[in-house]
């Protein structure tokens, strides 16, 4: 018998991603077993906390990471879009899973769709990209921050602290709520985070017992998409907590690579979209940085970079 360690954060989402993730591994062998542990990151022992104010990069990963190098659990079970570009050093992604639907949602607590929100209405996110793009399209709206899991902000709409929040729809169907969903907002509206949609298996690089398990549960596209759309993060410099969006997706043989840079007060949008061969997935996200940093993109991000 087989016994692998897998470290979790305790919200419901991560809860029910890991338990997605723990049945398709046991169901690989019946000599294998999954436990759970459950690990507090700093991101949700500082719940109330601005996301800027506690450091942005890694605050929903570093103890989980911390765990897997103390090989106090083997494996450890991300959210793509949490996870920084830059892995510490003897770690490694040892596999993505099919990525889910990647789009942003809106839940409004009388229905009405994003256009539709009356003047002075109050939409909740802690996401500067979420803000930067809503400010872009809808000008007399009013954003706050509004942190906390994603049962705590829904509990928040209805109970009128806000008019809406934007949230990762893939969360929402995840927890068995999407019939909550006023609007799901197209790549066109809101385009995603890098990584949105992506459940992420971290493993020790020097570990090949479990990347035996784990690198069978790998999706071949959607790792190709994710390797694009971190490129691109990358190379632009900047963490999960910048307006930054990218979405990668294969057709007909190229994988297409839109990107966007918006400064928080929506005035100012860079777009663009790269196309190559899925095997050239990273050169692709570099080579739409560096054109998007040319268009006016690195400006936006250097207004930013002392609040990083």
């Amino acid at each position: 018998m087989s016994l692998l360690r897998m470290g979790t954060r305790g919200s419901a989402l991560a809860l029910a991603q890991s338990h997605h993730v723990k049945k398709r591994l046991e169901s690989l062998s019946p000599d294998l077993r999954v436990e759970l542990q459950i690990i507090k990151t700093t991101g949700d022992r500082l719940a109330n906390a601005s996301l800027s104010s506690i450091g942005g990069k890694g605050v929903f990963t570093k103890e989980l990471e911390e765990a897997l190098l103390s090989h106090t659990v083997d494996l450890a079970v991300h959210s793509l879009k949490d996870l920084p570009t830059e892995l510490p050093s003897g770690l490694d992604v040892g596999a993505i899973l099919e990525r889910e639907d990647p789009r942003d949602c809106l839940v409004s607590r009388f229905g009405e769709q994003l256009m539709e929100l009356p003047r002075g209405a109050v939409i909740g996110t802690s996401s500067l990209r979420r803000q930067a793009q809503i400010r872009a399209i809808k000008k007399r709206i009013r954003i706050e921050d509004l942190r906390g899991n994603l049962d705590t902000r829904l509990a928040r709409v209805a109970a009128g602290d806000y008019s809406a929040v934007v949230v990762a729809y893939a969360g929402v169907r995840r927890l068995g709520r999407a019939d909550e969903v006023t609007e799901v907002l197209s790549p066109e509206v809101i385009l995603p985070a890098p990584g949105q949609g992506f459940v992420a298996i971290e493993t020790r690089a020097e570990d090949p017992e479990t990347l035996k398990w784990v690198s069978q549960l790998n999706h071949g596209p959607s790792q190709k998409a994710a390797i694009a759309e971190r490129s691109f993060l990358s190379a632009l410099g900047g963490g999960c907590r910048v307006p930054i969006a990218a979405y990668a997706r294969e057709d007909a043989g190229q994988l297409i690579l839109d990107g966007r840079v918006t400064s928080v007060d929506g005035k100012n949008d860079v777009k663009g979209t790269e196309t190559g061969l899925p095997a050239d997935a990273k050169k692709i996200g570099h080579v739409l940085a560096h054109r998007l940093l040319a268009k006016g993109a690195l400006g936006i991000l250097e207004l930013l970079a002392p609040a990083q």
